[in-house]
């Protein structure tokens, strides 16, 4: 059934926009990350991250474990992705001293492996006989999930196997419990069905694909399946309680995967399943399976998803609500959800090809993913707000998690090193093949190695500029796609233009030799209305250019609030932003002049001002200020 695969990271040389990201997060993310993991950063959050496997290791060899256990029942996973990014920057950049830390830094953690194959250094410190009661919260196979994904990043970057048979003796433990004994039990939080499938695929290790259909085949065959484990033990993470109205949906538990219809519940989760069922049906040809994602993902873009693709509504449970729920102010969007639909549609693409997904794999990159980190590296956003007032956002009980200014670290740090990962590894979502064609699905500038022999070099400076030039040798055949947001595109074709038959968003070029492919897409800001549907941004608009969502800070206008924007008018690229790196793009508005009355009786007076934008990426780099996504 699959139609085309991920590239190796390998394959993929970045430069360009992407290229200067992976550096960014080479150069920076990584050893801020590193340092903050060895709780050696200045003025920052504790983690303990490191220490706790430490403990984990001394709690084994039955030492003294000092301080003990600290941070979130999942901090583990924090260790396992900043390994992956950095496994994944020794591919894009090879570094003897980076690779010498991972070594390290895996040999804590091999150490903290239970003789058993468990690992987990929250109950191994601290709730050793607790192990494998509290599915419902405490995160013990989503830890494991990320802990794999790293396994195989590193084993695919070094060639060595020292994280990876530590976690293929894991999975071995892990399948033990609930295939061979036969234990009852799903994932509280969905990650784990990915991650079974990357080791599959790198392996060939059979257990891992079967453990995968257990979990998603499973789910949800027995809706109560939490509230019985709940009965059977004293104790609890959060105090969550199964029998809460609402829970079996929040978990994505509440029916057999094949017969949900709606995104519900909380959407990293969600997402993260949805690309393990997307994965499982492409490698399994099961078409009852990919129905069910069809839906799901119909549901997500078409009544749930905001303009930025970002997902998850509201700050309770950070959660989907229900269709066209989507105010801008007290969004959730947390960055976590957006690298998670990202995973969902590459694997969408993996069963079939529509411009679809790509479409929506690159807004959630261009905007909220990106929006999550700080153009420096050193700040990050949990949650991505499309609105900001300073004074409220953070401050009002409504807006507590709507921050206007990055924090530098938090407790509960999954966003982090989720961006660092996908940024570092950004090759895999791009580019795409099977046996004799090459996929592009996302415009990455950088040289890409195809396995099936065909090689390509794309020179670029999108997203802020909208030319594209392929060059191309080998036999088979390109699939480019062309980014549904073009409203006008042309195809040269070694110096000649080519009337190309647009196939589900992909143009097919026949390749025997060399060959010159320019693409050109059109550069125009243009203006997005949201649907009545929506209640809070019904009659608004926004501004596009290309992939990039538009927003207007206080930096640039003095009060946003008082801006409406004329309609009528035509935006246009004004300026290239020296501090952002940025064009910003102008359009005409009419400011009203602010009333010291609440409610004053006569309309308020209002005169022309010209209005710039930026990209929403690069909101909150300058300082707090006001910030609007959808105008009057």
């Amino acid at each position: 059934m699959k139609i085309q695969h991920q590239i190796s990271e390998r394959a993929y040389s970045a430069s360009g926009f992407a290229g200067r990201y992976q550096k960014l997060v080479t150069d920076t993310v990584i050893p801020w990350q590193e340092m903050i993991l060895w709780d050696k950063a200045p003025d920052t959050e504790k983690s303990h991250a490191i220490a706790n496997f430490i403990n984990a290791g001394k709690a084994l060899r039955r030492e003294d474990t000092g301080d003990g256990f600290y941070g979130m029942v999942f901090q583990d996973s924090d260790v396992a992705k900043w390994i992956e990014s950095a496994s994944y920057s020794l591919m894009n950049s090879p570094d003897p001293e980076l690779e010498k830390e991972l070594d390290n830094v895996i040999s804590l953690i091999a150490e903290a492996q239970d003789k058993d194959g468990y690992l987990n250094t929250y109950f191994t410190v601290k709730d050793r006989d607790k192990r494998w009661t509290n599915l419902h919260e405490a995160h013990e196979l989503y830890v494991a999930g990320h802990m794999i994904e790293a396994a195989c990043a590193h084993y695919e970057a070094t060639g060595k196997r020292t994280l990876l048979d530590v976690m293929i003796r894991n999975m071995e433990h892990i399948r033990d419990h609930f295939i061979v004994k036969g234990n009852p039990g799903v994932p509280g939080h969905p990650e784990i069905e990915l991650a079974l499938m990357k080791l599959y695929r790198l392996t060939g290790d059979s257990r891992a694909l079967e453990l995968c259909c257990h979990f998603i085949d499973e789910r949800g065959q027995d809706p109560e399946l939490f509230i019985r484990e709940a009965d059977n033990r004293t104790w609890s993470v959060w105090n969550s309680n199964p029998r809460d109205e609402g829970d079996r949906e929040y978990r994505q538990c509440d029916r057999p995967v094949r017969d949900l219809e709606k995104a519900t519940g909380h959407a990293v989760r969600a997402v993260y399943l949805y690309a393990g069922m997307a994965d499982l049906a492409s490698e399994t040809e099961d078409e009852e399976l990919m129905a069910a994602c069809r839906r799901l993902w119909k549901n997500i873009v078409s009544r749930r998803m905001y303009v930025t693709g970002g997902i998850g509504s509201t700050v309770q449970g950070e959660a989907f609500t229900v269709d066209y729920d989507l105010p801008p102010d007290t969004a959730y969007c947390e960055t976590c959800a957006s690298v998670g639909l990202i995973f969902f549609a590459s694997r969408m693409l993996e069963n079939e090809i529509n411009g679809e997904y790509a479409d929506v794999m690159e807004r959630a990159f261009y905007n909220t993913v990106l929006a999550g980190m700080a153009l420096d590296g050193k700040r990050f956003f949990y949650v991505n707000p499309l609105e900001a007032d300073p004074g409220i956002s953070g401050v009002a009980p409504t807006h507590k998690h709507d921050l206007p200014v990055r924090p530098k670290w938090y407790q509960c740090a999954c966003c982090p090193p989720n961006v660092a990962r996908l940024i570092e590894s950004f090759g895999k979502y791009a580019y795409g093949e099977n046996e004799d064609t090459a996929y592009c699905h996302m415009i990455a500038s950088g040289k890409v190695v195809f396995a099936n022999g065909i090689e390509l070099v794309c020179d670029t400076d999108y997203p802020h500029k909208m030319d594209v030039n392929y060059s191309v040798k080998g036999k088979g055949r390109l699939a480019i796609h062309v980014p549904g947001w073009s409203k006008k595109y042309d195809i040269i074709r070694d110096g000649k233009t080519v009337d190309a038959e647009l196939v589900n968003g992909y143009i097919y070029c026949d390749i025997d030799g060399e060959s010159i492919i320019e693409m050109k897409l059109d550069d125009a800001p243009y203006f997005v209305y949201s649907s009545c549907l929506i209640p809070r941004t019904a009659g608004m608009v926004a501004l596009r250019r290309g992939p990039l969502i538009y927003c207007f800070e206080g930096t640039d206008n003095g009060s946003v609030k008082a801006l409406r924007i004329d309609r009528d008018s035509k935006p246009e690229i004004s300026s290239f932003s020296e501090i952002l790196q940025v064009y910003t793009v102008s359009v005409k508005a009419f400011r009203e002049d602010a009333s010291d009355e609440l409610y004053p009786d006569t309309p308020p007076e209002s005169s022309p001002f010209t209005a710039t934008a930026i990209p929403y990426y690069t909101w909150g780099n300058r300082g707090e200020t006001e910030m609007r996504v959808w105008m009057r």
